[in-house]
């Protein structure tokens, strides 16, 4: 067994890549110790179930991914070049993980959503309140541009919530396609939900 303060993190750690790749109801407990090199009977130490497993994995990658985008919505820059910047990441990181695997898995809140939601209440809270704080910073940042006059909604929580989706959707043809140009249209897309004109490039240093 590997030491007691690194077997848990090594248990996450697989279970985070496995669900990613896989899904998660194909996975059994024994897949992921092995996979973490650590014997089946230690990971009752430090999860409860897979369940608890799954969701440990979800508020992971959820910390991780909220720090990137508060980076970035909360930048210097005007709002909707902001916005941009998230999708430019989006697409950096899918290509990414296809230099690595060798296939684009998507976005794992997506996946789990899509695989979980109907058969598991608390999977599906947790990814709600996911999405939902992912729709609080971007309309933030759609409140913003209203103000400045670059955007010409007027229901700001449905246009970040529909930017959203978007992002999300485009995530998912990516996965389908394999192909992280999937993503490419996402500028023109938001720009378009948010009844913006690309704007002019901002000075260096804006």
């Amino acid at each position: 067994m590997g030491r007691t303060s690194d077997a848990g993190e090594k248990i996450l750690s697989a279970a985070h890549s496995l669900i990613e790749l896989r899904g998660y109801a194909a996975l059994g407990v024994a897949e992921i110790c092995r996979t973490a090199g650590v014997p089946k009977g230690s990971f009752y130490y430090f999860f409860a179930s897979k369940e608890a497993l799954a969701l440990a994995v979800i508020d992971q990658e959820w910390a991780a991914r909220q720090h990137v985008w508060a980076r970035v919505l909360n930048g210097s820059g005007a709002p909707l070049y902001r916005l941009r910047e998230l999708f430019e990441h989006a697409q950096a990181a899918q290509q990414a993980g296809q230099l690595t695997c060798g296939t684009i898995s998507g976005c794992i809140f997506g996946n789990l959503a899509l695989e979980m939601s109907n058969q598991t209440e608390v999977f599906r809270d947790r990814l709600q309140e996911i999405f939902e704080a992912q729709v609080d910073m971007v309309e933030a940042v759609v409140v913003e541009a209203l103000t400045r006059g670059e955007v010409t909604v007027t229901d700001t929580r449905e246009a970040a919530r529909s930017v959203v989706a978007q992002l999300e959707g485009q995530v998912l043809f990516a996965k389908l396609y394999n192909n992280a140009s999937q993503l490419d249209p996402l500028w023109a897309n938001c720009l378009a939900l948010l009844g913006a004109r690309p704007p002019q490039r901002e000075p260096a240093g804006a």
